[in-house]
């Protein structure tokens, strides 16, 4: 049994993951501690059962990051407008997501930086496509570990996160296998992170 989970990770750690990603969307008032506790759980086993994979000179990780994670916020914004033209009530959504679980503090943004964004990279990305791709073939791998995604973040009762995050998984999952950068989509992540949260929010778009 345990050659077996051993074989077929996924089994073990995706379970873990949205069980997780449930506990901390589950109360407003502990998001932020529950959440880096997560994905502090998630970011370490992934280290342990994959190989993280840097490839890229630091100043090409920057420059694609900031190329990719623009792109990436376009994507979103552009969606967010397409979907205001038809009757969803999104404005609702998004207002209500921000007031419980946006970043607020310095500290918020700090948790950001240096485990929750590196957390979700290192996991969804590092572990799980890679994982995926035993089953599959890259393309599909990128496709499945997207939507994974996606759902993780819609637990939080946000259904307009799980296109975001779709979107977002794509891309960045794409460029991991493309340029084979860890760095390179985090940094891509924390500028999509900056524009969508304090540069141009979706609500003031």
């Amino acid at each position: 049994m345990l050659r077996f989970f051993a074989s077929h990770k996924l089994l073990l750690f995706l379970p873990l993951a949205y069980g997780l990603y449930y506990w901390s969307f589950d109360k407003t008032s502990t998001f932020w501690y529950m959440y880096t506790f997560a994905l502090l759980v998630l970011m370490s086993a992934s280290i342990v059962f994959s190989d993280i994979s840097d490839e890229l000179p630091t100043w090409k990780s920057m420059i694609f990051g900031l190329g990719y994670g623009t792109l990436i916020y376009g994507i979103i914004a552009l969606g967010y407008k397409l979907l205001q033209l038809i009757p969803v009530q999104i404005e609702n959504s998004v207002s209500s997501f921000l007031a419980n679980f946006a970043p607020t503090t310095i500290w918020h943004y700090l948790l950001l930086m240096f485990i929750i964004v590196p957390g979700e990279e290192i996991f969804w990305r590092g572990f799980v496509q890679q994982q995926l791709k035993q089953y599959m073939t890259t393309f599909a791998a990128i496709f499945l570990s997207a939507i994974l995604f996606g759902l993780a973040l819609g637990l939080g009762n946000f259904w307009p996160g799980q296109l975001a995050g779709l979107a977002a998984g794509l891309v960045l999952g794409a460029l991991y296998e493309w340029k084979r950068s860890m760095p390179l989509i985090i940094i891509a992540h924390l500028v999509m992170i900056v524009l969508l949260f304090l540069v141009q929010p979706l609500s003031i778009l």
